[in-house]
């Protein structure tokens, strides 16, 4: 059973502490995703919403290939503060990690720390044997090596990121964004997050469930983009939407309207509705709609007790719960 995280510990105390280790040729793009996320400040919230901080276990870090030295960041030390320790990521995963590096992973996880590990990072939180027996994402070009050295992990290995409680991976660099913000919005709810989300100009709320790859990544003619359907479908979230009306709007047959949300999305049309109902459903609690059965309709998901069923099916937590934690006034 996953401990509890140290967010929820600290609820209401200081900001939430995340350190990110820095190893020799790590990625700078997996540290600049988490500088963004965690790091900079957000005025415009009128709150700190995470104490940001690197560290590493030399003085001088050399990035990958050569990029660049990091230097001037804390010792290995600082993550033995961390409420969220982010491991190290590199492209070179067949070189054993340092010793001082993997024991600092496993002090993080026996005192009860969430531990993040972007893209290669799933493989520096093996190594230190901390996901034995659990649900792991790795960048699919990794997927064969991964399982045959670590065969006690429960690799999912094209999604784009796990979440298994206190242990989180994402499968590729840019899924490094989509597990940041998806950790914005369990520690500080759905608001927050897609205020994060604008800042950085990217898309608010991609599911890790859905696939590292797509058939098609770009449209071939401009006027298969999904966006004026899904931006008309935005605004009408609380009427009668179904797939033959999204088809009808796109002008396509609801076959063809299937193959795009597939391939440009990585998930079906209804699947893409409903989660977009139940994130409005959200950010109404959160800004304090206090009648469940008003959050629903106004969301389009109908009653109260369907509500209630998709937000224990999504977020594990019932409204009432989502309410007491990122609810008006909630710290």
């Amino acid at each position: 059973m996953a401990k509890e995280s140290s967010q929820e510990r600290r609820q209401g105390a200081e900001p939430h502490r995340v350190v990110v280790v820095v190893d020799e040729h790590s990625n700078p793009f997996e540290l600049g995703c988490a500088t963004e996320v965690f790091g900079l400040r957000r005025p415009e919230l009128g709150r700190q919403l995470y104490d940001f901080r690197l560290c590493s276990p030399e003085p001088r870090t050399l990035m990958r290939d050569g990029f660049f030295t990091l230097t001037g960041v804390a010792g290995l030390e600082a993550a033995d503060a961390a409420d969220t320790l982010i491991v190290p990521n590199r492209p070179d995963t067949e070189v054993p990690r340092r010793p001082a590096v993997l024991d600092a992973v496993r002090r993080a996880h026996a005192r009860g720390a969430r531990l993040v590990g972007f893209c290669s990072g799933a493989f520096t939180l093996a190594e230190a044997g901390v996901l034995d027996g659990r649900r792991a994402a790795a960048h699919w070009q990794w997927a064969d090596d991964f399982r045959a050295r670590f065969p006690s992990v429960r690799l999912e290995p094209e999604v784009l990121f796990v979440d298994d409680g206190d242990i989180l991976t994402a499968a590729g660099s840019a899924a490094a964004l989509d597990l940041g913000l998806h950790l914005v919005r369990r520690d500080h709810g759905a608001e927050v997050a897609n205020a994060v989300s604008r800042r950085l100009v990217f898309a608010a709320h991609r599911e890790g469930g859905q696939r590292q790859f797509v058939e098609r990544p770009m449209p071939d003619l401009p006027d298969e983009s999904l966006a004026p359907v899904l931006a008309w479908a935005q605004e009408r979230l609380d009427a009668p939407l179904t797939v033959a009306g999204l088809a009808a709007r796109a002008a396509v047959s609801p076959a063809t309207l299937h193959r795009r949300f597939q391939a440009q999305l990585g998930t079906t049309p209804l699947t893409w509705l409903t989660r977009e109902r139940l994130a409005l459903a959200c950010r109404l609690i959160e800004r304090g709609e206090s009648r469940f059965e008003v959050v629903a309709r106004r969301s389009g998901i109908g009653t109260a007790a369907h509500l209630r069923t998709l937000m224990r099916r999504e977020t594990g937590i019932t409204p009432s719960a989502y309410r007491s934690r990122f609810g008006p006034g909630v710290a």
